[in-house]
């Protein structure tokens, strides 16, 4: 695959998809449920039928063709035509060729936006976004412990439901940091950015400062009289390899009050 492969970039809910941070929509409406309301607001909505679209693009920001009916080409046309951004969920036995081929489809018919949606195979999810360069969803409503590996898997956004969402904008804060790249365009965006970064970087010291506490109980000397100065040079240096704009010298100071941190946190809780 080409490395100039054009990357899509779909606005939904006031969020670029695409490109950025993962998106969280814990507002997924399908009309095909039992009983089901269409709200006033919503981000995403799915139609039982052609007669539901007009209330669709009134309320809705998005409107998803759901991989149960993804055959139904009257209606797959139909809400191609509706002008929004179109979310195109893959039938649980899709191949790739048959799942990019509904979103061709819609980009042809209606000239709108695309995003895909997957339900449970991240490989393909990864696989779908490098060789079409659409976004791509993960709907993690059954099991929002899969954010975390589905925003490492190269998801753009998370579906989930109101009860999953805390744990969906966590893994697409904190995996998010590590593994999607950002180009914040205003000052609030690159305070958003960088708060995002902070919270990864609370997280990974909170981990290291346990890792820390146990190697204090299984060193034969703990506490500030067992450091090893050689070992932390090696630290610094490793570090400087993957943060080289910083070096050593920056970074060294930065460990160093790391390292006291986890210390002296050991100690207290030693005391206690």
């Amino acid at each position: 695959m080409s490395s100039t492969l054009e990357r899509h970039v779909v606005p939904l809910g006031g969020h670029p998809v695409g490109e950025g941070p993962a998106v969280v929509i814990s507002d997924r409406v399908s009309l095909r449920e039992p009983d089901a309301v269409l709200p006033a607001a919503v981000t995403l909505a799915e139609p039982a039928s052609a007669a539901d679209l007009p209330a669709i693009a009134a309320s809705a920001q998005g409107v998803v063709i759901g991989g149960a009916w993804t055959r139904d080409i009257p209606l797959v046309r139909a809400v191609a035509g509706l002008g929004l951004p179109v979310v195109v969920e893959r039938r649980r036995t899709a191949t790739l060729e048959e799942w990019l081929g509904v979103a061709d489809y819609c980009e042809a018919e209606g000239g709108v936006q695309v995003i895909l949606c997957e339900h449970a195979d991240l490989g393909l999810l990864r696989e779908a976004r490098a060789v079409s360069g659409r976004p791509v969803l993960a709907d993690v409503t059954a099991d929002p412990g899969l954010s975390t590996a589905a925003v490492a898997a190269g998801a753009d956004g998370l579906i989930v439901s109101a009860d999953g969402r805390h744990e969906a904008e966590e893994a697409a804060a904190l995996v998010g940091a590590l593994l999607r790249p950002e180009d914040p365009a205003t000052l609030a965006e690159c305070r958003q950015a960088i708060d995002r970064v902070d919270a990864a970087l609370a997280t990974l010291l909170e981990r290291r400062a346990a890792l820390a506490g146990r190697v204090q109980r299984l060193k034969p000397v703990g506490g500030f009289a067992g450091r090893d100065p050689g070992r932390e040079r090696a630290l610094v240096a490793r570090m400087a390899e993957r943060a080289p704009s910083l070096g050593e010298a920056r970074l060294a100071p930065v460990m160093n009050a790391v390292i006291e941190a986890g210390l002296h946190l050991a100690e207290e809780r030693a005391a206690g």
